[in-house]
């Protein structure tokens, strides 16, 4: 009987899933795969000319895709995107915090020190990363504490377990990402309820648009000394590809892990695991 619900488990038909930074590469895989899954799934993102690429993948069903302007640094921006939400959809069962990202200009390097870092990129790294993510787990959270039911899925990093060289803002952001997904676990389970869950996915290293410069030489194509360095550590040998983080986010969403949360999840071809030896 167990292993039947858990065959029907990662069936989310009739499940509102809100994500921020939707338009993304790793939030629009996501989303793709949820409504798949047969969820109603409220895209986020500040600019929705980003989401275009997206609209006729989320189209194939049998979910539901609905895509909404929101700034996840700007609270009242969230509150009017869960006003439309709830009257497409009603209440919201999951919330995946996936807008956050990384800026150049707040990343050390040959042509900039850390001690001339710009306080402006420091800070939007930072409020993106966190900031962001805080704000939108109280505007999409207050509502599960009010139903007394809800997953929260934040996206934290490899950089939130040891801080990686030249990426201060996001190493730093990350980390607190990890600490506070702990905290807000804690939190909605004793104060509120403990059918609502918190936790997170850690990925290892993806190559994406945001990161390209970082792994990749633009002139050659080859790898960059750090991208070598990174396939070095990584047992497996490869990038992340973003379909592989699909499984562990189905699961963290799913009854099959109502007794998990308070977790970081890493998903990183064994990057956390390898000594370097």
């Amino acid at each position: 009987m167990i292993f039947e619900e858990l065959c029907k488990s990662f069936d989310f038909s009739g499940r509102t899933i809100v994500i921020s930074g939707g338009a993304g590469v790793l939030g629009g895989e996501m989303a793709c795969a949820l409504v798949r899954s047969g969820a109603n799934i409220a895209i986020l993102d500040r600019d929705l000319s980003r989401t275009d690429p997206l609209k006729q993948r989320v189209e194939k069903g049998p979910g539901c895709g609905y895509f909404v302007q929101a700034n996840v640094l700007e609270k009242e921006s969230l509150l009017e995107a869960l006003d439309h939400i709830q009257v497409r959809f009603g209440k919201v069962y999951g919330l995946i915090n996936a807008a956050g990202g990384n800026d150049p200009q707040a990343t050390t390097g040959p042509d900039i020190c850390f001690f001339d870092l710009p306080e402006e990129a420091v800070k939007h790294v930072v409020n993106l990363n966190l900031v962001g993510t805080i704000l939108a787990s109280q505007v999409f959270g207050r509502m599960m504490a009010d139903v007394g039911e809800g997953v929260i899925i934040n996206i934290s990093s490899m950089a939130a377990y040891r801080p990686l060289t030249r990426t201060i803002a996001y190493s730093a952001s990350k980390a607190a990402v990890s600490n506070f997904t702990h905290w807000l676990a804690v939190h909605m389970a004793s104060e509120y309820s403990p059918k609502i869950r918190v936790n997170a996915i850690a990925p290892g290293f993806f190559h994406t648009s945001q990161n390209h410069y970082l792994l990749y030489d633009e002139a050659h194509g080859a790898l960059t000394p750090r991208g070598k360095t990174i396939i070095d550590h990584t047992p497996m040998k490869r990038f992340g590809n973003p379909d592989d983080l699909l499984g562990v986010l189905l699961w963290l969403l799913s009854p099959g892990s109502e007794f998990v949360t308070g977790a970081v999840i890493p998903v990183d071809g064994g990057f956390s695991a390898f000594s370097g030896v």
